[in-house]
């Protein structure tokens, strides 16, 4: 079994129950699902970035992802209805923490000058969080063949807490640097 998932079954619910204050352990937060996305504006272009997009999640995840096509045309920036503009890879059960395990205790300390998560930014109102990334070379399957081509990849993941405060809580508990307020 994971590892995370299991210490969060075993220890961090019951903690996060009672930071919370609440009264069922059902109505505990939890992380619904993640979803990895990378933007391809160059491959409208250059068709051989679709490919590298695709193995680059692939690797990331162990999972491969599914194509995201433009809905309408835009022609300021060259894309037509139906062109491929990205790719995601949604991640559920055991492949979601293993990913979220590997993501904090190994790919967010690789960050170059990093201080915490933002706690204003990357909350949606809903209880999401979502994390950019200016490279996608921070992650450890990502080898040395890779740096030419650097680009973003957007990190959003899905809870199931009513307000950004129980969002917080969980992903404090689940191991997320975030930055210290100061007053």
């Amino acid at each position: 079994m994971n590892k995370l998932r299991e210490q969060y079954n075993k220890e961090l619910r019951a903690k996060i129950k009672e930071q919370l204050g609440l009264t069922n352990i059902m109505a505990v937060p939890k992380v619904q699902k993640v979803v990895l996305n990378i933007g391809l504006g160059k491959a409208t272009q250059e068709k051989h970035w679709v490919d590298f997009g695709i193995s680059v999640l692939q690797r990331i995840t162990g999972q491969k992802p599914v194509l995201t096509k433009a809905k309408k045309s835009i022609s300021n920036f060259k894309v037509r209805e139906g062109n491929i503009i990205g790719a995601k890879v949604t991640l559920r059960g055991l492949r979601m923490y293993d990913f979220l395990y590997k993501l904090v205790n190994s790919t967010i300390p690789r960050l170059r000058d990093f201080y915490g998560l933002d706690l204003k930014k990357g909350f949606d109102g809903h209880g999401n969080y979502i994390i950019g990334l200016k490279e996608h070379i921070v992650f450890p399957e990502i080898g040395m063949e890779d740096i030419d081509k650097i680009h973003g990849l957007e990190i959003a993941i899905v809870t199931s807490a009513k307000n950004d405060e129980q969002a917080m809580v969980l992903l404090s508990a689940l191991g997320f640097p975030f930055k210290k307020n100061k007053k």
